[in-house]
C-alpha cells in the first residue's frame, strides 16, 4: 500500500480526545476496506465539530484516546485497509497536523492541535453503520488534563508487522523489526542483570513508617534471582549489587554491557506524597516520558546521580533518545514485549493494582546495550503497600510476577527460534 506520510492541514477542525474509547463493529468485515478520505463539518449547535473517516464498509474496531492536551489518537483495525490516495483534511487555525502509519492489523492516526483549542471527543459508527464519526465539544484545559494525565500514547513504531513503503523523515524502514531479528539470531537469551535499585549512600524512597526502598529492592532482586537459578538453571544471573553499597547509575549499565547481558531489570519502589492513597506497579522502558507521573519518577531515579562523582549525566535529551532508539530499536521493541508481559503478571497472576506500561528517559537504562526495565513495584509511601512489599510473602508474590514474565518471553523466543531453524 501507498500512503501519502507527513501531513496535510485540516479546515475548521479542532480535537481532544479525553476519554479511552473502543467499539466494536457487530457486522462480518470483508477482506478489504478502503479509507478514502477524512473530512469535518462544523456542529450546528456551534459548539464543535463532526470529523468523518469515510470507509467503503465497517472496520473491524477502533480506539480513540488522548495521551496529551494537544494530541488525539486512533487506531483502525481492519484485516486489509487501504489507504491509497487518502485525502487528509486542509488547514485550520485548530489543526497542527494529521500523520498516519501502517501499524499491524491496520492504521494509526496522529491528529495534533495547535495551542488553546480543548475538546472533548465521541466516537461512533455513522447510521450507516460504515463511516466513522468523532464529534467535538468543547471543554476546558483542566478537564482535559485531568483524563491525559491518566493515558499513555501508542507508539506507533512499535507496533509495526511490515515494512513502510519510505521513510519521509521517520524511522528508517523496518529498523525495529530488523533489529529484533538480529537480536533473536546472535543471542540465546542466557544471561540476566537483576539491578536492586539504590543503595549505600542512597536509600532511595523513604516511605511509611520509615520503609527504605533500597531495601525492598534488595531482598526482590534476591528473591527474582532465586527464582531464576532454581526453574531456569540454564540462565546465567548476574546482580549489580549483593550488599546494602552505594554503585553510580553509569556503572550498573556497565555492569550489565561487562557480563553481555540479554536482559536488564532494575527494581524499585515508588513514591507520591502528595496523597497516600496513590498505588500500583509502573513498568518502563527507554523512551520519553509523556506524562506528568512518568516525568516525576524519572526525576527521582535519575536524581541519584547528584550523589555521584559529577561524571554521570542527570537528564538524557531528546537528541540523546533518538540517537539511542536508531542503534537500539530492536532492543526497544524487545523491551517493550517483556513490560507487557510482566504488567499482564502483576494485574492478572498476582492480583495487584497496575498503573501500565511507561516510557521515561531513564539514564540507567540508558547505560544498558540490551533490552531493559525498570519496574516499580508498587508506592511505599501508601500504608498497605509499604506493609506488603515489606512482607516476606509481598516480595515473594512480586518476584515471582517478575519470574513468570521473564520466563514467558524466554519460552516464546525460543519458540520462535526454532521455527526460524526449521524454515
Amino acid at each position: 500500500m501507498t500512503k501519502p506520510k507527513g501531513f496535510d492541514r485540516h479546515p475548521a477542525v479542532t480535537l481532544l480526545a479525553p476519554l479511552f474509547i473502543t467499539l466494536f463493529s457487530a457486522l462480518p468485515v470483508s477482506a478489504q476496506v478502503e479509507l478514502n478520505r477524512i473530512s469535518s463539518v462544523e456542529r450546528s449547535d456551534g459548539l464543535g465539530y463532526v470529523v468523518r473517516y469515510h470507509l467503503s464498509q465497517p472496520v473491524d474496531s477502533f480506539i480513540v484516546h488522548q495521551p496529551e492536551i494537544d494530541l488525539i489518537q486512533m487506531k483502525l483495525y481492519a484485516d486489509e485497509l487501504d489507504t491509497t490516495g487518502l485525502q487528509l483534511p486542509t488547514s485550520s487555525q485548530s489543526i497542527q497536523e494529521v500523520r498516519y502509519y501502517e501499524i499491524a492489523e491496520g492504521y494509526g492516526f496522529d491528529i495534533l492541535l495547535n495551542e488553546q483549542n480543548y475538546y472533548h471527543v465521541r466516537a461512533y459508527p455513522d447510521q450507516n453503520e460504515r463511516d466513522l464519526l468523532l464529534a467535538f465539544t468543547e471543554s476546558t484545559r483542566e478537564e482535559i488534563a485531568a483524563v491525559s494525565e491518566r493515558t499513555d500514547p501508542f507508539i506507533w513504531n512499535m507496533m509495526m508487522d511490515e515494512e513502510p513503503d519510505d521513510n519521509h523523515g521517520e524511522m528508517p524502514a523496518n529498523l525495529a523489526d530488523d533489529g529484533y531479528s538480529r537480536i533473536r539470531e546472535n543471542l540465546n537469551f542466557d544471561t540476566i542483570v537483576i539491578d536492586a535499585g539504590h543503595g549505600g549512600k542512597d536509600p532511595g524512597t523513604i516511605g511509611y513508617n520509615g520503609l527504605r526502598e533500597k531495601e525492598i529492592t534488595l531482598n526482590v532482586a534476591f528473591k527474582l534471582g532465586g527464582y531464576i537459578e532454581e526453574h531456569l538453571p540454564d540462565i546465567n544471573v548476574i546482580y549489580t549489587r549483593e550488599a546494602d553499597n552505594f554503585v553510580e547509575l553509569q556503572e550498573r549499565g556497565r555492569v550489565a554491557n561487562r557480563a553481555r547481558g540479554d536482559l536488564f531489570v532494575s527494581i524499585h519502589a515508588n513514591a507520591y506524597r502528595q496523597n497516600a492513597n496513590v498505588r500500583g506497579s509502573e513498568v518502563y522502558f527507554l523512551g520519553l516520558a509523556r506524562s506528568e507521573s512518568a516525568l516525576d519518577v524519572m526525576k527521582r531515579e535519575n536524581s541519584v546521580v547528584r550523589l555521584e562523582d559529577g561524571n554521570g549525566m542527570d537528564e538524557l535529551s531528546e537528541e540523546d533518545l533518538l540517537i539511542y532508539e536508531l542503534a537500539n530499536a530492536g532492543n526497544i521493541s524487545i523491551s517493550e514485549r517483556i513490560a507487557g508481559k510482566l504488567d499482564y503478571q502483576f494485574r492478572e497472576r498476582a492480583q495487584r493494582p497496575s498503573r501500565g506500561v511507561k516510557q521515561a528517559q531513564f539514564v540507567v537504562l540508558y547505560h544498558a546495550s540490551m533490552p531493559a526495565l525498570l519496574v516499580e513495584l508498587g508506592f511505599i509511601t501508601n500504608s498497605d503497600e509499604a506493609r506488603y512489599l515489606s512482607s516476606d510473602y509481598g516480595q515473594s508474590i512480586v518476584a515471582s510476577a517478575i519470574f513468570r514474565a521473564i520466563r514467558d518471553y524466554k519460552v516464546e523466543y525460543e519458540q520462535s527460534r526454532n521455527v526460524s531453524s526449521t524454515n
